[in-house]
């Protein structure tokens, strides 16, 4: 069930109405019984694959907790640790990797002649597979590190895995923020409630208005880059990283808007990361909970940079392919990652160049200049990465990076030679607007604006009227495919 469809706007009001009238004490299962719905509405099967790792990791907290360490050589908490992070990613690996790797452990035996033939499976990937598997995970670990108890009850422990607003595509929760909240009495609040919508309704906004809309001329472009040359290829990766950006924030602005509704708090999940002057800054505002669970359960277990330089810049490089990895089952995704890690240590390297040269020719590094400047920087970085991450494949990606220097045509900025590529000028005209809003937006944002504040403080009649003018926006001026059927989001594929 897509947040954009007509089933969602039917399925979320019923939840919601029914969640509050219910007593309290059963409604965790209600919302239980609703996730499971949620999910199996894509595939039914499925289900048992997200109750399997329920289990698993449920148990696994348990026995860590009833076990001391050194009892047995063979039953300690490191013992149930690591048969839970096993048995997890076996699972992982198989539905999502299998293919991957059998393809190339194939191509290496051929180097040395060596013929392997092995059946491809073609199994369609379990949606949100990626992000209910490392949530259950964190919580195995958050056990074992002694920063929570064990859940006794598994209804409950099995909601916090399967919680509809962010089970398929996170953000990926924090048992020690989501799983006490399960055990709070949430009664109807109207600011939650006209807080979350809003928050709904932008979330909307970025998937409907802007993404979808200029997914047309991304999809156009990379599916048939051959036809394509110069600033054709350059705009269309622009126009990808702003795509995947409204697309994934989008989606996590609606759950945690569906989410306040109830009386639930989620993590953010991006915090302006287009306007970062660095990529290390980047970072640490893009997919926050997916970069934070790397650095708690990978990058400071391998040692984070505690143990030198070199050994920083390593477990940084290790964070990022295997993120790379996480994405997808593709050398290109891979590459993407190792970008990112490469672009990081770089910056950490020439810092103190940097920052020598800033102070020999007196750079006012606060200037809005020099900022500006860092943002343009960081955001064509940053870009040159998603070209890898839209490619169908890994020579793909490098087949258009080889003909965006061929012919290069800036006059196709203002022939409306763009307007051939799938939207028409009032079409092209309205994603520019639409980004221009993301982007104040942005602004007043990084200068710590709140607009929901804000808004509370106008007339009643003020907002109501903005909430209806922004639905009403969203519902003219969405971008609908063939009989208004709805989109599925870029990050269900991982």
């Amino acid at each position: 069930m897509l947040f954009n469809s007509i089933e969602f706007l039917l399925f979320f009001p019923t939840v919601c109405l029914v969640y509050f009238v219910i007593p309290h004490k059963i409604r965790y299962i209600f919302l239980l019984i609703a996730s499971y719905y949620f999910y199996m509405c894509w595939n039914p099967t499925y289900a048992f694959l997200l109750a399997v790792s329920t289990v698993i990791t449920y148990l696994s907290g348990i026995l860590i907790k009833i076990t001391p360490p050194g009892v047995l050589r063979t039953a300690s908490p490191k013992l149930w640790v690591a048969l839970s992070f096993t048995l997890n990613l076996l699972i992982l690996i198989f539905f999502k990797y299998f293919d991957f790797l059998a393809s190339n452990l194939s191509s290496l035996l051929s180097l040395v002649n060596i013929s392997m033939s092995v059946p491809k499976l073609d199994i369609l990937l379990p949606v949100g597979i990626s992000f209910y598997t490392f949530q259950a995970l964190s919580y195995t670990m958050d056990v074992y590190r002694g920063e929570i108890e064990p859940q006794k009850n598994i209804l409950k422990y099995a909601l916090f895995v399967s919680f509809f607003p962010q089970l398929v595509a996170g953000p990926i929760e924090r048992s020690k923020n989501l799983l006490h909240q399960i055990d709070e009495r949430h009664c109807f609040n109207a600011d939650n409630a006209k807080s979350g919508i809003l928050l709904m309704l932008w979330g909307y906004f970025l998937k409907l208005v802007i993404a979808d809309r200029i997914a047309v001329i991304v999809d156009q472009v990379y599916m048939n880059y051959q036809m394509y040359t110069g600033f054709y290829l350059i705009v269309a990766t622009f126009f990808f990283a702003v795509q995947i950006y409204c697309d994934f924030y989008g989606y996590s602005a609606i759950a945690k808007g569906a989410a306040e509704v109830m009386g639930f708090r989620l993590m953010n999940n991006f915090d302006t990361p287009y306007l970062s002057t660095s990529i290390i800054e980047f970072w640490n505002r893009w997919h926050i909970s997916l970069t934070s669970w790397f650095r708690d359960y990978l990058y400071i277990p391998l040692g984070g940079n505690r143990k030198g330089k070199l050994r920083k810049y390593l477990n940084t490089m290790i964070v990022f392919l295997v993120s790379g990895l996480w994405h997808g089952a593709n050398w290109s995704f891979v590459v993407w990652g190792g970008l990112n890690g490469l672009f990081q240590i770089t910056s950490s390297v020439t810092k103190k160049a940097r920052d020598a040269i800033a102070s020999r020719f007196k750079i006012n590094r606060d200037c809005f200049s020099h900022k500006l400047i860092s943002i343009v920087f960081t955001f064509i970085l940053v870009s040159f990465t998603w070209i890898f991450f839209r490619a169908e494949s890994l020579s793909d990606a490098f087949q258009i990076i080889r003909r965006m220097f061929i012919d290069l045509n800036p006059g196709v900025l203002f022939d409306e030679s763009l307007y051939t590529l799938g939207l028409n000028r009032e079409n092209v005209s309205l994603a520019l607007i639409s980004i221009g809003i993301l982007l104040f937006a942005g602004i007043l944002r990084r200068r710590n604006f709140n607009f929901i504040s804000f808004l509370n403080k106008q007339e009643l009649w003020f907002r109501w009227g903005f909430i209806i003018a922004a639905l009403l926006f969203v519902l003219i001026f969405g971008y609908y495919g063939p009989e208004f059927s709805a989109a599925s989001f870029i990050y269900f594929q991982f």
